[in-house]
């Protein structure tokens, strides 16, 4: 944690990702209304009395972002969460249980890996009807851990066979423990990797399909906000705000993970370093080389 702690864009896309939930968390004290309710008239642009303006049915587009918010937050982490647990089980067991069983699942990974997921997601939601956040958390799960179980497989195949996990064989460690003990933690940083990154996609995933009208409308999100500016033919009006505030709040939030994906990503492939990061890693590097010459 301390080594990402020093990259600068680590530091920014952490306080931008933790301003946001901040914000979600703290809902009800920002943004008491009903994010529902009526308050003002159709589309009124912003002002003191309605910060971001307000919708074609007279809503107050702050109230809905903040509390839209919570939803999209909330839908994004747990899905990555999901996604990233979901893939990382069936890539260790894959990849430590080798044989049969590493077959059956690659079989299956690939299997889901050749679908589209965008379309496969709309078939399944254009099936399930109007579907909430539940709803949509599992589709999404469901059909996006393969690119995290063939990273988990792929570096696990790799580690089965080092020096410690063959100790811990001969001693007799159950293969649980030298899965979850010896394997696992050396895969943190691909893990990080891969929730952060699927985060991102849920919530992506999850504006699109309720911008697509195969959300639930009662329920406040980014995606419905701009599914419902979408039907209100806000850009035609010159309703901006009512487009502009969902958009920068997934772009805020695709700015401050993608930031911190950039810093997991050199963790685990140290060869994307730049700057100081980079030049620690060199001097790091030839250190060691030119260690290893004194001692042959």
């Amino acid at each position: 944690m301390s080594v990402v702690l020093k990259q600068k864009k680590a530091v920014f896309g952490f306080v931008i990702v933790a301003l946001l939930c901040l914000m979600a968390l703290l809902a009800p004290v920002l943004a008491p209304n009903d994010p529902a309710a009526r308050v003002g008239r159709p589309h009124q642009p912003p002002s003191a009395e309605h910060v971001l303006g307000t919708t074609k049915m007279g809503r107050d587009v702050f109230s809905q972002f903040v509390w839209g918010a919570r939803s999209s937050l909330a839908v994004g982490f747990g899905t990555g969460l999901a996604i990233t647990a979901l893939g990382t089980l069936l890539g260790l067991i894959g990849g430590y249980a080798g044989g049969r069983t590493d077959n059956i699942l690659d079989l299956l990974t690939n299997a889901v890996l050749v679908i589209p997921n965008i379309p496969l997601l709309i078939l399944l939601a254009s099936f399930a009807g109007k579907v909430g956040p539940v709803a949509i958390m599992s589709i999404i799960a469901l059909t996006s851990w393969p690119w995290g179980a063939r990273m988990t497989r792929s570096q696990t195949l790799a580690l089965r066979n080092r020096e410690f996990v063959v100790a811990a064989r001969m001693i007799g460690e159950p293969s649980w423990r030298i899965v979850f003990v010896e394997i696992l933690p050396n895969l943190l940083p691909l893990l990080a990797l891969n929730f952060v990154g699927s985060i991102i996609y849920a919530i992506v995933a999850q504006t699109t399909l309720e911008y697509l009208g195969f959300g639930d409308p009662l329920n406040v999100s980014w995606g419905t906000m701009l599914y419902n500016a979408q039907n209100s033919s806000a850009i035609i009006v010159g309703a901006w705000w009512d487009i502009a505030t969902p958009c920068i709040g997934i772009m805020l939030v695709g700015l401050g993970l993608s930031l911190i994906n950039f810093t997991f990503d050199e963790i685990a492939n140290p060869q994307l370093r730049s700057g100081p990061a980079l030049t620690r890693w060199l001097q790091l590097s030839n250190r060691r080389k030119r260690l290893s010459r004194s001692r042959s």
